[in-house]
């Protein structure tokens, strides 16, 4: 049987069905890890990408994904992120900021 992706895209995994109201914000979690080879150390990054069952209110994607630690700490520090309607969006959006910007311990 051919799905097509309109199909697929309406399917509902069976955890989503646990959540009894959005504001729950009930999300399944992915679990990444990158090293960053920046001034010959090797520096480990773990990402998280969140699935939520529905979008967070104000959000009309479902995937986030956040860094364990932050970059740029010497000028302006913020912890990496991404948003995509997919994991291997949101997490490629992630792993971008961490790859564009230094890690300053």
């Amino acid at each position: 049987m051919r799905v097509y992706p309109a199909a697929q895209e309406a399917l509902v995994e069976d955890w989503q069905y646990a959540q009894a109201n959005a504001a729950e914000e009930l999300a399944q979690l992915h679990h990444f890890m990158m090293i960053k080879q920046q001034d010959g150390r090797s520096i480990p990054f773990s990402i998280t990408v969140k699935e939520f069952a529905v979008s967070p209110k104000g959000q009309h994607l479902r995937f986030f994904a956040e860094a364990d630690k932050p970059v740029n700490q010497k000028t302006a520090p913020f912890v990496p992120s991404g948003w995509g309607d997919s994991t291997l969006k949101a997490l490629a959006d992630c792993m971008r900021l961490i790859r564009q910007f230094p890690f300053e311990d």
